[in-house]
């Protein structure tokens, strides 16, 4: 992350991770995936994390995105983690439908035309759990312009695989700044 406020960068969120869940996904994933306690987590994390926990009372294990991999595959390494999900552990993946940082308009308070088609047709896949479309997100109308890089978009669909089926809820669908939207899809929400 650069170019942004200092104080973002002055920020702490002093969440520990827990060791028992990094072998528990170490076990899911295998050889996919290692180990770094070093790193510390990503402002994609912190950045949700300390308004929904601000005590940094938690404890967090990140998985970091593989742009490497193909779409199905990074599908197919959220199955995989899905059994988390019934052991009693929160999955959440950050990142944005549309996100591209080069095309911002500041004086825009909603999306371009871009924007818009994009994330209502990713949305509308979402809601109907149309996964091999927003699998092969590339595909749809935009894609270029909403997806210039993968890393903000790949979160969605490790999360797809983990609750592969599962109807979500819709919140924060919004676009602003003419290139970015937020839009969100929870999982397993109880009451819906």
């Amino acid at each position: 992350m650069y170019g942004f406020p200092k104080e973002l960068y002055d920020f702490k969120y002093p969440v520990k991770g827990y060791p028992a869940l990094s072998k528990r996904v170490s076990n899911l994933l295998g050889d996919r995936v290692t180990v770094n306690d070093e790193w510390g987590i990503d402002h994609g994390t912190w950045t949700v994390l300390c308004h929904v926990f601000p005590d940094a009372d938690i404890p967090v294990v990140q998985l970091s995105v593989d742009a490497t991999l193909s779409s199905q595959d990074i599908y197919d390494l959220g199955k995989a983690l899905s059994p988390l999900r019934e052991e009693g552990y929160l999955i959440f993946a950050s990142g944005n439908v549309v996100h591209n940082l080069r095309r911002v308009e500041w004086e825009n308070p909603n999306g371009s035309p871009e924007c818009v088609t994009f994330n209502d047709a990713i949305t509308g896949y979402v809601k109907n759990r149309d996964d091999a479309k927003i699998i092969a997100y590339d595909a749809v109308p935009n894609a270029a312009y909403a997806v210039p890089t993968p890393e903000h978009f790949l979160p969605l669909i490790y999360m797809l695989g983990a609750a592969e089926g599962e109807k979500p809820r819709v919140f924060n669908n919004h676009c602003e700044l003419g290139a970015i939207a937020m839009t969100g899809y929870a999982f397993g929400i109880k009451g819906d």
